[in-house]
Order: structure tokens, then C-alpha cells, then sequence
């Protein structure tokens, strides 16, 4: 099982923090008029390496199969990586950095790698499934 799970893992991955990327861009566009509000975002390629090391070296970490259990102090979690706050493009009089046209050219260029990491699994799911049914016939 751990075989098959390595196999599907770097989709997994990229699939997960694309889709928290996909909530900070949004979260970013949603507060383009709010005052003082400062935009965020994370360096994709630094939070994917990150989680694929890590997921690789911590493979006997606790299972929670219930929310109230307790999980070790000091960890964190490896598909929200931390935050940075963008830097200013254009200042805006109300203290808000939102760029509306870099957070829509980002939110677009993440939603097309989101949909690849799902055609990419999908690929590999299928290839799967010929796999075990060449060998069971």
C-alpha cells in the first residue's frame, strides 16, 4: 500500500496546496476594497517541496480520527504554509494592497494548474487501472 500511495503522492500534494492558493487568491480578490487590507499569498514551489520532504521523512505521524485529539505542539500543517503579505504594487490611498490585476492573473494561472494536477491524476489513475487489469487477466 505504501507503493501505491508514493505513487499518487506528488498529485496529492500539489492538489492540496493549489487549493489552499486557490482560497488565499480569493480571499485577496473578496477584500479588494476593504481598508488597510494587506494581500497574501505563499511560494508555491517552496511549500511543495517542503511538503513532499516532510511527508516522505514524518511517514509515522499520529492519525486523528476524531478532531478533539491532541496533535504534538510545534508542528504545522503542511498544506497551509505560511503566509506573506504581498508586497505593494501601487499604493492605495485606504492603506488596501490588493492588485486586482496581479491576484486575477494569479487566481487564472493557478485554476489552469489546478485542473492539470486533475487531469495529471486522472491520467495516473488510469494507468493504474490498466495495470491491474492486464495483470488479472
Amino acid at each position: 500500500m505504501s507503493s501505491l500511495d508514493s505513487y499518487f503522492q506528488t498529485q496529492e500534494t500539489a492538489m492540496k496546496l493549489r487549493g489552499y492558493r486557490q482560497e488565499v487568491l480569493s480571499s485577496n480578490i473578496a477584500n479588494g476594497d476593504t481598508p488597510q487590507y494587506k494581500a497574501r499569498d505563499f511560494d508555491f514551489s517552496t511549500a511543495f517541496k517542503s511538503a513532499l520532504s516532510a511527508s516522505q521523512v514524518n511517514a509515522g505521524t499520529l492519525a486523528a480520527t476524531d478532531a478533539r485529539h491532541l496533535q504534538p505542539q510545534g508542528t504545522t500543517d503542511l498544506f497551509a504554509p505560511q503566509l506573506q503579505y504581498r508586497s505593494e504594487v501601487q499604493p492605495s490611498i485606504d492603506g488596501n494592497t490588493v492588485d486586482m490585476n496581479t491576484e486575477m492573473r494569479d487566481f487564472a494561472d493557478n485554476t489552469l494548474r489546478y485542473e492539470a494536477s486533475i487531469t495529471f491524476m486522472q491520467n495516473r489513475m488510469s494507468t493504474m487501472r490498466t495495470a491491474l487489469t492486464s495483470a488479472s487477466s
